[in-house]
């Protein structure tokens, strides 16, 4: 009896391992999968806005850093001259500017005073039109009087005075209302000049919005002599040190965004047909070939490369020679995002791994065996 029950439960364990085999060889015929696998992440090229020698490295080759740590430092003796020299010429523009302003009030206070000084004129002639009309009555009447003996010659010499004076008064008067006139123009031209060379008033004059821009664009380059990190991630394969020429907008560092890692696999484009979006993937590193990663498919690749018919030598269609038995099935990328990665898990970028796609057994969850596809 005691080796009746030895035998089931040996059999019973086989039986239980054979269909665990099955049932994992079932996955692999079933679902897609493939070796041609990789860690992927975005890789921020850092290139500096300016060029000038590198004064400060304070990381290491691998080192990981967090987003705003200073990455390298550039000679900043420059730019902090470039930097002064903008502010001393914005605060020589604002002067410039004050002057042209004061120069603007005195020309508009010249305008004003000259058009004071033709409404005068233009009283004092009104003024004088009406005297001379009087003095001319009064020398007519006193011509008369002296015919009918009524008056004495002085009074008349002094009637024919009063006459004279309130004409040449008249004549003076409107002599000076042309001077005025003429001074006025010229007032007038003078502010329109002072106004020319002004512009607007405050912030809005082009010169001051000139000198402004030049001392922001002095004090970007003057911050920009040091660089931080955009992102948390690892700073890899430096080759510079200090000393290296910084030339602006040219990559001489490379940061691998620790957030932003993915799984491309390239699957045959006869396996991709059942894959969707959302399904369930098994990732096996070949740096950690014991321990299957979860993941989940997030898209698949629209389109791939076209090695025959890309333009060759002389211009001409460069086409691979194909055996005609033999059909090679184009790789298409699918991406998937990985879930709950273990912390003894280091992803490397361009690693090799396993992908396996479950599109028909999604109802198994259990994904603790290792799927060894490497």
């Amino acid at each position: 009896m005691t080796n009746y029950i030895k035998y089931i439960l040996t059999f019973s364990l086989v039986g239980i391992a054979l269909a665990l085999i099955l049932l994992r060889y079932w996955d692999y015929v079933v679902n897609p999968w493939t070796r041609d696998g990789q860690v992927r992440a975005k890789v921020v090229q850092i290139a500096s806005r300016i060029s000038a020698p590198i004064v400060n490295l304070p990381i290491k080759d691998n080192q990981f850093v967090k987003k705003g740590d200073l990455l390298f430092e550039l000679d900043p003796r420059t730019f902090k001259a470039e930097l002064d020299q903008a502010q001393a010429q914005l605060e020589a523009t604002s002067d410039t500017v004050k002057a042209l302003e004061k120069q603007v009030d005195v020309s508009k206070a010249n305008v004003k005073s000259e058009l004071a000084m033709i409404e005068e004129a233009k009283t004092s002639i009104s003024q004088l039109a009406a005297t001379i009309v009087k003095n001319k009555a009064e020398l007519i009447r006193q011509k008369n009087l002296i015919l009918a003996k009524a008056t004495s010659q002085k009074s008349v010499e002094s009637a024919r005075a009063d006459y004279d004076v309130s004409i040449q008064q008249e004549l003076s008067a409107q002599a000076a209302l042309v001077q005025a006139q003429a001074s006025l123009g010229e007032s007038e031209a003078n502010l329109a000049k002072a106004q020319a060379q002004l512009g607007a008033i405050g912030e809005d004059n082009a010169q001051v919005k000139e000198a402004l821009a030049a001392l922001r664009t002095a004090e970007l380059n003057y911050e920009f002599t040091k660089v931080y990190a955009p992102v948390d991630g690892y700073v890899t394969n430096i080759n510079i040190r200090l000393g290296t020429q910084s030339v602006a907008n040219q990559p001489i560092l490379a940061l691998v965004d620790s957030n932003s890692y993915w799984i491309d696999g390239y699957f045959q484009e006869n396996y991709i047909r059942d894959i969707k979006k959302g399904n369930k993937a098994v990732i096996t590193l070949m740096t950690y070939s014991d321990i299957p990663l979860e993941g989940i498919v997030d898209s698949l690749g629209w389109g791939i490369s076209q090695s025959d018919g890309s333009t060759g030598f002389e211009l001409l269609p460069s086409i691979s020679a194909t055996f005609e038995w033999i059909r090679l099935a184009q790789r298409v990328p699918v991406r998937i995002q990985l879930k709950n990665l273990p912390k003894e898990i280091a992803l490397r970028v361009g690693t090799t791994c396993s992908v396996l796609v479950m599109t028909q057994g999604q109802h198994r969850d259990d994904i603790s065996a290792p799927i060894l596809l490497q």
